[in-house]
């Protein structure tokens, strides 16, 4: 997932944001003001935050008024202190009213997403190991949610089914084993990116390993039986390193565990699925 964002190529998408929330028409602001007023609006910081999804912001606004002026003070990935104001708008005020719900939900969203990354990504400091986001993400949003992954600092895993193989319990289960759904798995090895799969047991891990595959996911494990876990693979994969992925019950109290348990990757689905939606206002004054 790339870590830029070309807010263009998003028109469709934020068009149906719009579409959606405009309905036949926004009849409070066309009945209350002129078509001929102009506004400027700050948005301000009320909270301690990381800055993602401006461009999505100002873009908003010129889908609804190719003449207006947007100021972008502060860019994506920068932390904001309660106060800031890292953009104005200067526009129809027709404009400002009625794009600012959706321009403020996803600013505070993905800002939320961004925030919240930062934050685990700060917790494993100097430990080696790299916070990855998951699919748990909202249908539509993925993509803009997954870059504001990366804005605050974390790494994506697959962007979709076909990114790569992810073998787990179920899989395990239908596909006969973990012998059987490694060997079954080796048909994908040219459209994969990798080949992982999902074990809950240290008899699940060594019966991966002998299959060599190129991650492992350490799934629902205490910090004490990761670390074991980890040995166990860089004890039986001198070939090849197999790198090794902790998941699930990861929260912020105890990520640094796990990092220093030695794994890789720690996957974290509540970086994008229990984000809260930062603190943002939006205030219009007339021009």
């Amino acid at each position: 997932m790339s870590s830029s964002l070309d807010a263009s190529a998003c028109h469709d998408l934020l068009r149906s944001f719009l579409a959606e929330d405009i309905g036949s028409g926004d009849i409070t602001t066309e009945t209350t003001v002129s078509a001929t007023q102009r506004a400027r609006g700050e948005l301000i910081a009320k909270a301690p935050l990381v800055l993602a999804g401006m461009e999505l912001f100002a873009e908003v606004f010129r889908l609804l008024d190719l003449t207006a002026v947007v100021e972008i003070v502060s860019r994506d990935g920068e932390e904001l202190a309660p106060g800031k104001i890292p953009a104005r708008v200067k526009a129809s005020a027709r404009a400002l009213l009625t794009g600012e719900r959706v321009a403020l939900n996803l600013l505070q969203r993905l800002s939320g997403v961004a925030t919240l990354t930062r934050r685990f990504v700060r917790a494993i400091e100097g430990t080696g190991a790299e916070i990855l986001d998951t699919r748990k993400t909202t249908p539509g949003l993925r993509a803009l949610e997954k870059y504001a992954v990366c804005v605050g600092g974390g790494k994506n895993h697959r962007k979709d089914l076909g990114d790569a193989v992810l073998i787990k319990e179920n899989h395990i289960r239908l596909g006969g084993g973990v012998s059987a759904a490694l060997t079954a798995a080796r048909a994908a090895k040219g459209r994969a990116q990798w080949i992982e799969i999902e074990v809950t047991n240290l008899d699940e891990l060594c019966a991966a390993v002998k299959h060599s595959p190129d991650v492992i996911l350490l799934d629902n494990m205490s910090p004490s039986l990761v670390r074991q876990a980890v040995g166990e693979v860089r004890k039986h994969s001198e070939a090849k390193k197999i790198r090794t992925e902790a998941s699930g019950g990861i929260t912020l109290e105890n990520v640094r565990e796990f990092a220093e348990a030695g794994v890789d990757w720690i996957s974290v689905g509540a970086l994008t699925h229990s984000a809260p939606a930062v603190d943002l206002s939006f205030e219009i004054e007339p021009e």
